[in-house]
């Protein structure tokens, strides 16, 4: 229209000339303000279900067109149109103006108590601080008096009587948002999910109402919270347990999360929690048998780990009834790194959705439980909080419990444990809404549960619950919390007990008597002394139909088993075809076509095979046979060295979320999954959320591939505490392969080594694989021998960089079809073997450019002392862990007259693989051989940052591996 060009300024708003003549001639006055906030909520959701005028006046405040709808304050815009010249009403011009801007600041008043109604909130059980000042929630602060207490308002949007004084709807605003509930959910910009919130509190004021028998039973489960622990505490003195008491709301608000889950269709969850009420967990709500706790207590352990771990880092599984079916439970194993174990649950989750074929995640759900001051403290949470809406680990929402015992270690002082105003802060990043509870209303907390629970089955979305209690105890059994925190535990030693106080509410309810009382704490501590089962809803022996048979992993296969890894050429030829193809009118970038059309030949034959394609022939192998594969990491579907292609791209596509193949989901018409994800930029959460994956799913051939081998280092605490201990310490197997790129490129420091020596260092009770391979066939190989044999350990493959495009590293197709994995690869040259003298023995890259240096040489010594290059042969170790006795000692054996081994590396001499192997070198020695090394100096940094100090480096360790005057 021509008027909108035209623009009127009236007041604080800006209307065009046929808005400002609409409005100037509505019948509307002042008053009606729920009209025009209910119009603006209808605009918000679905701009074009207004009219174009009402449209535009929206749009105008809102700073432009609502291309994508989001919320915004309200007040602004019902100030706008209180603002406007409005025909007189009933009351007269003057009243009828005062009222429409007290009914606009009645509507402000709602609005600030939704942002802001938590800093009032009744939430610290023990009172000790101020509440945070929010001048915003006093009505004077929006213009209104005493005087304006009992005229009648319009709510606009609170649920409830669409007329109420200001009283009542004061009265209204604090039972909903001040009292022992205080939420926050106004960032959301999602408006139905608001509404949804909004709807479910204010429909009751957030006043739970539940019947006695419902009352009883959270008694019934506080007694048992409380009475485990003191029981623990006079039978055990002393022993460290991590005491949940000042937090024993937290068991009978699982038992309700739980419960309202399994009704809802949830058939597994997995739990995953820091140590502080593991045990009460255990016992209380997956009804660990407590004659066992106490076995763990007075020392008694498995023989079948070769370590073990503490009881409060332990797991435990079992099976719950619940009004919609049984349900197992899986609490996962976690050591004291605290928040590491999250991600790791959400693999664990999305393995055993991804079993069920639960794509939305209505059957298999995650619930983490948090200590205050390491979920505001630890990285790992905002990583873990990134991955929740991604399609590669989306699990459809996580229930986050904080156990908020307003305190770290030993601090309390909140300017000390985190610079946010509550500890749920950082949960604001994915807009997750946080339900902040006091802990000793048991009641809220039930109701709460019910809500957050709901919000997660309806949008598939994270919540928070803030359960803000606190530590009755030290950090542990063994601390005087006194000493550090006079202040705060003088309030702590005059509380009574949640569950006191719960008692002493329910009696003055005539819900019980005071004998009741004292009967349940007396039925659980005669279960106590019996060790039996105080938890009523655990099914024993329960058929679960998704469970998966570990048995055939735990058997005591010795590693050198035989397994055919072959797969007969025909079938890689119609595998190769079937990667090369490309949809009809799908445009590859140049480079790719060219690398496409070179694996087409490499199909066929006519090429060697190089790293990439061999690499995706084997994934394509194994989703024929009926195994899935799941690979990620920060650039994997391209690869980070532009090898892999596992997803080709259209480039003529115009929408971003279409024009992509992947010809690996394309092998055969009955095939298992292929995914590939190209993760966040993460390696702790994502390598533990891969962890979790494969050691919920044997079946999957799960790969995690660092961009640079060294990134791992951001990843160190899943590396030591899950891959490489997991199963010496809780029984835990895993098949998770790690891709870590390796070799000196002169890339600089962060781009060359792996930290090959960091994983040696954690090899024992061969517990992991380590292998560098050197050829396509290899890798193609070891990655079948990883599936196929009747073991699930770590796998950790050192991948090359520059050798994924090298035809040194190449394989003929034939090599797929026949052959299987070398853990040693003995002299391929041309060699008398009597004639050697020194027996180099290197892993990767390296050993190329020693063949290619010792080709150079020709057979006669280039220096007086120095070997020929018949007297030197060269061996490739490509299994470095656990390392292979036998086909090594052959090889040695096979050079009668040798009188050195020489270990040659990349790496400086106090890093890669030379200090920890080299005991296994020496059990090889004959008594007149000695061992020597050549590698770069010692040094602080993996590698050199200047390329010509390295290129200088890299040709003295080639030299020394031929030459003389070695050290040892």
């Amino acid at each position: 229209m021509e008027g909108h060009d035209s623009i009127v300024k009236n007041g604080s708003s800006l209307m065009t000339a046929d808005m400002h003549a609409m409005l100037g001639n509505s019948m509307l006055y002042g008053a009606n303000m729920a009209y025009i906030e209910n119009l603006y909520e209808t605009y918000l959701a679905a701009p074009g279900s207004v009219s174009d005028q009402w449209r535009v006046y929206f749009d105008t405040l809102q700073g432009g067109s609502l291309a994508q709808p989001r919320d915004m304050a309200h007040g602004p815009v019902i100030r706008a149109f209180a603002e406007l010249p409005f025909a007189s009403c009933e009351h007269g011009e003057h009243q009828g103006m005062d009222l429409a801007r007290k009914q606009v600041a009645v509507l402000q008043l709602i609005n600030a108590y939704r942002f802001l109604g938590v800093r009032q909130a009744s939430l610290d059980p023990l009172g000790r601080h101020p509440k945070p000042e929010a001048p915003e929630l006093d009505p004077v602060f929006h213009g209104l008096a005493e005087v304006d207490m009992d005229v009648t308002f319009n709510t606009g949007s609170l649920a409830g009587p669409p007329r109420l004084t200001l009283r009542e709807i004061l009265q209204l605003l604090r039972q909903t948002y001040c009292g022992s509930i205080g939420v926050e959910y106004m960032f959301i910009s999602d408006v139905a999910q608001k509404r949804w919130i909004q709807n479910r509190l204010e429909n009751v004021r957030s006043m739970p109402s539940y019947s006695a028998d419902i009352k009883r039973r959270i008694l019934e489960r506080l007694t048992a919270a409380e009475t485990l622990e003191r029981y623990l505490h006079t039978k055990y003195v002393g022993q460290k347990r991590f005491s949940l008491e000042g937090g024993e709301s937290l068991i009978p608000m699982l038992d309700h999360v739980l419960q309202h889950a399994g009704a809802q269709g949830v058939r597994e969850t997995v739990i995953g929690m820091a140590h502080r009420g593991r045990l009460n967990v255990a016992v209380n709500t997956l009804g660990k048998l407590p004659r066992d706790l106490f076995a763990e207590f007075e020392g008694k352990h498995s023989e079948n780990l070769t370590s073990g771990d503490v009881k409060y880092h332990q797991g435990f599984s079992s099976d719950i009834s619940t009004p919609g079916g049984a349900m197992h439970l899986a609490l996962a194993f976690n050591p004291s790194h605290l928040e590491i174990v999250n991600p790791v649950v959400e693999g664990s989750v999305r393995a055993r959705q991804d079993r069920r074929g639960d794509r939305e995640g209505r059957e298999v759900m995650p619930l983490l439980l948090h200590g205050d001051a390491a979920f505001a403290g630890q990285g790992v949470i905002m990583e873990t909080f990134s991955l929740s809406q991604t399609r590669g680990y989306r699990t459809g929402g996580t229930v986050h419990i904080i156990i908020n015992n307003q305190i770290g270690f030993t601090t309390s002082d909140t300017r000390d444990t985190r610079s946010s105003l509550y500890c749920s802060d950082v949960a604001k990043m994915i807009e997750a809404p946080v339900f902040h509870v006091n802990g000793d209303d048991p009641e809220a907390l039930l109701l709460v549960a019910e809500i957050a629970l709901d919000y997660r089955m309806t949008f598939k979305r994270d919540v928070v619950i803030d359960m803000v209690c606190f530590r009755k105890l030290g950090h542990n059994e063994q601390d005087e919390p006194m000493v550090t925190q006079p202040f705060m535990y003088s309030y702590i030693n005059k509380h009574p007990g949640t569950r006191e106080l719960y008692a002493r509410r329910l009696v003055e309810q005539n819900v019980i008597d005071e004998k009741d009382a004292g009967a349940m704490i007396a039925a659980y501590r005669r279960a106590m002394d019996e060790g039996i089962n105080p938890v009523q809803l655990i099914i024993s022996n329960f058929n679960k139909e998704y469970a998966v048979n570990w048995s055939k992993y735990k058997s005591d296969v010795c590693w050198d088993v035989a397994v055919d890894t072959t797969v007969p050429l025909e079938k890689l030829k119609k595998f190769s075809q079937r990667l090369t193809e490309v949809p009809e009118k799908f445009k590859l970038q140049s480079r790719v076509e060219k690398i496409i059309a070179d694996r087409r030949a490499m199909g066929k034959g006519e090429q060697p095979l190089d790293w990439g394609m061999a690499e995706n022939l084997a994934y394509a192998s194994l989703v024929a046979e009926g195994i899935p594969v799941r690979l990620s990491g920060e650039d994997s579907a391209r690869g980070t060295f532009f090898h892999r292609h596992a997803v080709l791209h259209d480039q003529n596509r115009v929408e971003w979320d279409k024009g992509y193949h992947v010809p690996l989901r394309n092998i055969a018409p009955d095939q298992a999954d292929f995914t590939v994800i190209d993760s966040i930029l993460s390696e702790e959460a994502v390598l533990a959320f891969e962890y979790g994956y494969a050691s919920a799913e044997p079946n999957t051939l799960v790969i995690w591939e660092a961009q640079f081998g060294d990134f791992a280092n951001g990843a160190q605490v899943v590396i030591d505490q899950f891959i490489s201990s997991g199963e010496a310490k809780w029984g835990r197997m895993c098949g998770l392969v790690m891709f870590l790129p390796h070799g000196y490129e002169g890339q600089g420091p962060e781009h060359s080594s792996g930290r090959m020596e960091r994983y040696l260092q954690l090899c024992a009770d061969y517990n992991i694989q380590v292998c560098v391979p050197s050829t396509s066939a290899q890798i193609f190989h070891l990655l079948r021998r990883q599936m196929l044999r009747p073991i699930r350990k770590p796998l950790v493959v050192f991948t090359p960089k520059s050798m994924l495009r090298s035809r040194d590293a190449f394989s003929p197709l034939d090599e797929l079809a026949q052959g299987s994995f070398q853990p040693v690869i003995g002299e391929k040259g041309v060699l008398r073997a009597e004639r050697v003298r020194r027996i180099i023995v290197c892993s990767g890259k390296i050993y190329h450019e020693l063949m290619s240096a010792r080709n150079k040489r020709g057979f006669e010594a280039v220096e007086a002392g120095a070997l020929s290059s018949e007297e030197v042969a060269i061996i490739r170790l490509e299994q470095l862990y656990p390392f292979p006795h036998d086909a090594f000692k052959a090889q040695i054996a096979s050079f009668p007259n040798a009188t050195e081994l020489l270990w040659c590396q990349e790496e400086p001499r106090n890093q890669g693989a030379w200090h920890r192997i080299q005991h296994y070198l020496m059990r090889h020695l004959r008594d007149n051989m000695r061992l020597v090394s050549a590698a770069r100096p010692s040094a602080a940094s993996p590698a050199a940052g200047y390329l010509a100090v390295h290129n200088e480096q890299q040709k003295a360790v080639i030299h020394a591996a031929f030459g003389c005057n070695l050290d040892q």
